[in-house]
């Protein structure tokens, strides 16, 4: 007889990481992959963060700070905001399994959108809960849906801003009335992995609605535009209350001393980050433009990729390519999928192999 697992994981599956390069050059018989199935930071990370590294990898036999002390510092100064408000973790997801693992007992139930990070999901269901998913509306949380979802069940509700996998934002008034209507003994957490990215006018800066909102919690991380993915470092921004519930339920030692050196140095480069965005933004424009030469359109993204859709089959094409996308799926389409945004020279590699495809088929 088995040892048998708790209940709740019965029906959960693990997150789907899809193949790696080294599988896609084995079977296709490629060279070159381009990876753009991930969200990562094509434009690699800071020169300053690998001179930091260099001079921080003489410690390796020392434990990690703890509390990830200068990180902390470092990142209050950026925003300007005490440093009581900060919780540093092994990635933002760390941050949602804690806050779960924190706050969800069985019976709990969570306000979500259908189409999201699915990590929301499965740690709420982990801990007992119940998992509301709300159908989202042309790609966008549908805020009004989710607040009619709220009941004296809810425990917490999570909006994805910019949300992944659709990369759009919902706008500033309406984020603001939803967020004003959610009872204060239910969390809102607002995760904004991609935020750095976000140009339009209407995305709404959360900060200054701490103080007001002792039930909001910000997620970030330097795994996106800070270009720090491997090495797992996020960040949380709420009350000083829900920080130390937080301390009571993580790992001691949660973040390796090399992350918290990387991310402080990061931070030091907003030149870097700036570039980052301003060429991301351009891409976003140049590709989601060119797409809809070969009929496959997309949502208006404020992130590092784009949720594009089509009657028409590509995905395998661009695998056999060596081009990695993430597959996705919307009602109404043959193919969706998921791409990050890349270089110019990405781009059109990428325009090449979809007007080769095309023109097979033309003849």
């Amino acid at each position: 007889m088995k040892v048998k697992s708790k209940e709740e994981l019965d029906g959960i599956t693990p997150y789907a990481l899809g193949h790696s390069i080294e599988e896609i050059k084995e079977q296709y018989g490629l060279q070159t992959v381009r990876k753009m199935s991930d969200n990562e930071n094509v434009y690699g990370t800071s020169p300053m963060v690998k001179e930091a590294l260099l001079k921080e990898a003489v410690y390796l036999n020392l434990y990690p700070d703890g509390m990830a002390s200068r990180l902390v510092e470092k990142l209050a100064s950026h925003y300007k905001i005490d440093q009581k408000h900060l919780f540093v973790s092994n990635g933002s997801e760390e941050i949602l399994r804690l806050l779960t693992r924190a706050y969800i007992i069985k019976g709990d139930e969570a306000v979500m959108a259908e189409v999201t990070f699915p990590r929301y999901q499965s740690n709420v269901l982990i801990e007992g809960g119940k998992a509301v998913t709300v159908p989202m509306k042309d790609g966008k949380h549908d805020l009004e849906k989710m607040l009619e979802a709220v009941n004296s069940r809810t425990k917490m509700v999570f909006v994805c801003n910019p949300n992944n996998p659709t990369g759009t934002v919902v706008g500033k008034q309406e984020l603001l009335a939803f967020i004003d209507s959610i009872p204060s003994n239910v969390l809102i957490i607002m995760d904004e992995a991609y935020f750095e990215y976000a140009r339009s006018d209407d995305y709404l800066n959360t900060l200054p609605l701490l103080e007001k909102y002792r039930n909001l919690i910000i997620l970030r991380t330097f795994s996106k535009i800070y270009g720090l993915a491997s090495l797992r470092v996020g960040y949380g921004i709420t009350n000083e209350a829900i920080v130390k519930e937080l301390h009571k339920v993580r790992d001691v030692f949660n973040v390796n001393q090399l992350a918290q050196t990387a991310a402080t140095a990061a931070l030091d480069d907003q030149d870097f980050i700036h570039d980052c965005a301003a060429k991301n933004g351009a891409e976003r424009e140049y590709l989601r433009q060119k797409l809809k030469e070969y009929e496959i359109d997309s949502f208006p993204s404020e992130t590092n990729f784009l949720f594009a859709f089509t009657n028409r089959q590509v995905v395998q094409s661009l695998t056999e390519n060596g081009i990695l996308v993430r597959q996705m799926q919307l009602a109404g389409y043959k193919e969706a999928f998921r791409i990050t945004l890349g270089t110019r020279k990405d781009h059109e590699f990428i325009l090449q192999v979809l007007g080769e495809l095309f023109h097979e088929r033309a003849v």
